[in-house]
């Protein structure tokens, strides 16, 4: 099975995304957008750049539309800047706002209104991905259809995808969508293994308690969607920054990836990264950092995948998990 990343399809040639939930400040509308923020962001994108990360992952929800304004200010200051990039966005979640609770939305007139929102934060003409950020129980995929077909005619938007959806929300979609589904966008890395654990369980007990939907790794690999992995450095849990109430497999864990980096002349980052990358569906990490230090860190990470032999993989998976392979 030979699949087909977003680099074949004309997309990205990026093998790590860089996720920008982290810039603007706080998501407090009321703290100001200063030039603090914006040098910050500033310095995100050129340690992602000098390692060869051209694609950025956005959402108009991040600081509550701060992270997309803030670069839209660092593309304001630098165009050069977007031939460079391939953007991603994701729309469909509506915060709480006075006594409306948090809701997903995926109507026609606020996918429209959102992307409209969107490109004039970030200060460009279209999204080169947009993605819907999680699944709507009340979404209608002919009105969905609508607003994706209105998007592509007006060159706002030129491919499409989801995020947080099991095979069968995005079979229900595709029915009647115009555009293939190019990225699914899933929470996934060492220490959210489940995804693994799915397959692994197949005709096993442990199998009742599995959450990840079925056939999910198969599925998107055989569409030939790409699946991106958000979270995938588990908030530095297995690279120097293990969790006040870390488990004896966790810190087990951050000890075999320091281990295999110290061996392999690289970082923990890299090694943690490569896991992930390592696996036969060229799973595309998003790593959520904006710090430049831990962007250039993950430099190796491709490398990584390559070099690391499947006793390795193995050998990190089981320690992750806490438990034996059944």
């Amino acid at each position: 099975m030979k699949l087909m990343p977003l680099a074949r399809r004309g997309i990205s040639d990026s093998r790590l995304v860089l996720g920008c939930m982290g810039l603007g400040g706080s998501w407090d509308l009321a703290d100001p957008i200063t030039s603090h923020h914006i040098s910050q962001a500033e310095a995100a994108v050129e340690a992602a750049l000098s390692i060869g990360i051209t694609m950025y992952d956005h959402a108009d929800i991040y600081t509550r539309g701060k992270a997309e304004s803030v670069f839209g200010q660092v593309l304001k200051q630098q165009p050069r800047l977007r031939e460079q990039m391939v953007i991603q966005s994701k729309v469909g979640i509506q915060l709480a706002d006075g006594v409306l609770p948090g809701r997903f939305n995926f109507s026609k007139e606020h996918i429209l209104g959102s992307v409209d929102g969107i490109l004039e934060r970030l200060g460009i003409e279209y999204l080169d991905v947009l993605l819907l950020h999680r699944p709507d129980p009340l979404m209608e995929p002919d009105e969905i259809a609508e607003a994706f077909t209105k998007l592509k005619l007006a060159g706002k938007v030129r491919n499409f995808g989801v995020s947080n959806m099991s095979p069968g929300q995005i079979r229900f979609l595709q029915r009647e969508l115009p555009d293939p589904i190019v990225v699914n966008q899933l929470e996934m890395s060492l220490l959210r293994h489940d995804w693994v654990d799915h397959g692994v369980h197949v005709n096993q007990k442990a199998g009742l308690n599995d959450s990840f939907p079925e056939g999910h790794m198969e599925f998107m690999q055989m569409e030939n969607i790409q699946i991106q992995a958000w979270g995938p450095l588990a908030q530095g849990r297995f690279s120097g920054r293990p969790s006040d109430n870390a488990k004896e497999a966790e810190l087990q864990t951050a000890a075999l990836v320091k281990q295999l980096a110290d061996e392999n002349d690289t970082t923990p980052e890299a090694i943690v990264l490569g896991w992930l990358m390592k696996h036969p569906a060229r799973i595309q990490p998003v790593i959520g950092t904006v710090n430049p230090e831990r962007i250039l860190a993950c430099k190796d990470a491709e490398k990584q995948a390559e070099l690391m032999t499947r006793e390795q993989w193995y050998t990190l998976l089981v320690s992750a998990r806490g438990v034996n392979m059944p």
